[in-house]
């Protein structure tokens, strides 16, 4: 295995009886990277963390998850592996302090007490240290479950979708402390449905129906899709969007704001649609570079691309 690679796996697949839930996953996440992790609900994401943490073998492929292969070791991968769930996993009738005290027992640590004390106060959990965790709001939980992840010292974080439900002040807190864990060297992989987190992360992955359909920075992500994109404004909002999807060119029309994003794929037939019809009817064009989020959607609507 490359040093450099902390993830490096290979045709995986998974099946639930006749479901074909990961189709030929073959991913490279670097050390001390924040890999993001993107999909539709349903389209393999926590399926395939819990294969990478060697909570699930696959049904075919090969590969490693910090050096270890994920078929034949997956114990030591679990030793070394922090794993967020996507619901809060923890005890609601232990209290902050007694939850991470179990954790801690369960990994075997040596002088316990001063670790637990020591991860208390890292996440700033020490003052609520005797609350119980079922009376916690989602940002305090989400705060326990990431000290939990981290009480044994992990090389590699797998974090599915941690910040579904909590408000934004907790989101942005999270991702501060997620950054900071990067520049100490540890390594992150992130699901996540939001596009502001997905562009905090240094690389991504984007996969529906099990398939793996982009890869590589936001940028290169943006650039490999060769999407092309107008700003129309000052139109009927209610009535723009159904008349703007039938021209010549156009594969979907989006909201944002007070404006509509038009896409489309053969640059040349989409800007000579959006010119005329903007001068047939008044509206406000200019092209403009796609998002991020524009490139998300479209690979959402095509053909294997959606996800349920």
């Amino acid at each position: 295995m490359n040093d450099a690679l902390v993830i490096d796996v290979a045709g995986l697949n998974k099946h639930f009886g006749d479901r074909h839930v990961v189709r030929d996953l073959t991913l490279q996440v670097r050390h001390g990277e924040i890999f993001g992790f993107l999909g539709p609900n349903g389209s393999g994401k926590t399926t395939s963390i819990r294969m990478l943490c060697g909570l699930l073998e696959p049904d075919s492929g090969h590969g490693t998850c910090l050096g270890h292969d994920v078929i034949r070791e997956t114990a030591a991968i679990k030793r070394e592996v922090g794993y967020m769930t996507q619901r809060f996993s923890l005890w609601d009738d232990l209290t902050i302090g007694e939850n991470l005290d179990f954790i801690a027992r369960m990994y075997g640590l040596a002088q316990r007490r001063a670790t637990v004390s020591a991860a208390l106060e890292g996440l700033g959990l020490a003052a609520r240290r005797n609350q119980l965790a079922g009376t916690l709001s989602g940002g305090w939980k989400q705060r326990l479950a990431l000290a939990a992840c981290l009480i044994h010292r992990p090389k590699l974080l797998l974090l599915d979708e941690p910040t579904a439900g909590v408000d934004p002040k907790a989101r942005r807190d999270f991702w501060d402390e997620i950054h900071r864990l990067a520049a100490e060297g540890i390594t992150v992989l992130v699901s996540t449905h939001y596009m502001d987190e997905a562009e905090r992360c240094h690389r991504l992955a984007y996969i529906s129906e099990g398939r793996l359909l982009a890869s590589g920075t936001a940028d290169e992500v943006v650039a490999g899709q060769r999407l092309s994109a107008w700003s129309v404004g000052g139109v009927d909002a209610a009535l723009a969007p159904g008349r703007l999807a039938q021209l010549p060119g156009v594969a979907r029309v989006t909201p944002f704001g007070n404006t509509l994003h038009v896409t489309g794929r053969d640059a040349a037939l989409l800007g000579r649609s959006i010119r005329a019809w903007a001068a047939e009817t008044g509206a406000r064009v200019e092209p403009i570079a796609p998002s991020l989020e524009d490139v998300f959607i479209d690979l959402m609507d095509r053909p294997n691309g959606g996800g349920g």
